[in-house]
């Protein structure tokens, strides 16, 4: 065993609901907790590997700490797991060709019960440059502005937003 490298990575997180965010939970990972106790609930995923507990206590929910996201290997896999998230009504927004991060990428996300985003991705290609709005306090995902807002913030006359979302994505020139 290589003791360099961690087995399972452990997250967790409070919540206002359990009871809601097990719902969630259960459709976005599509698989039922390992563990449900009062006001606590434990899934075990194997792929990837990790541990995701869940403790209910409204005081401590955190706004705005980032997001959580799940890379997948293949554009098929990203189809796949978006059309079931679909299915579920778990998407909140699709990015496609989108530039955050300092990468292309292909995505969607999820909002669970308490506003804490998942992205599932699809990583392209390394960028040079990241797109100005993920950057903004206002933003809630990557590259959500209009036109206008695109074309001042990316310094070019050719920069817009594509639709397909609710709210578009910046494409920087």
């Amino acid at each position: 065993m290589n003791t360099t490298v961690f087995p399972r990575m452990h997250v967790s997180l409070y919540v206002s609901n359990l009871q809601k965010s097990v719902a969630f939970y259960t459709n976005f990972f599509g698989q039922e907790p390992s563990k449900v106790k009062p006001n606590y609930a434990k899934y075990v995923l194997d792929s990837p590997s990790l541990i995701i507990s869940f403790v209910e206590n409204k005081e401590r929910v955190q706004e705005n700490f980032g997001h959580l996201g799940f890379q997948v290997e293949t554009l098929a896999e990203l189809k796949s797991r978006m059309e079931k998230a679909k299915a579920k009504n778990l998407i909140s927004k699709e990015e496609v060709g989108t530039t955050c991060c300092y990468a292309r990428q292909d995505k969607f996300w999820a909002n669970d019960p308490d506003g804490v985003q998942w992205e599932v991705y699809y990583f392209h290609e390394d960028a040079a440059f990241n797109d100005p709005h993920y950057e903004m306090a206002e933003a809630s995902a990557c590259c959500t502005v209009s036109n206008e807002v695109a074309k001042t913030e990316c310094g070019c006359s050719t920069a817009k937003v594509e639709t397909g979302s609710k709210e578009g994505k910046a494409v920087c020139c």
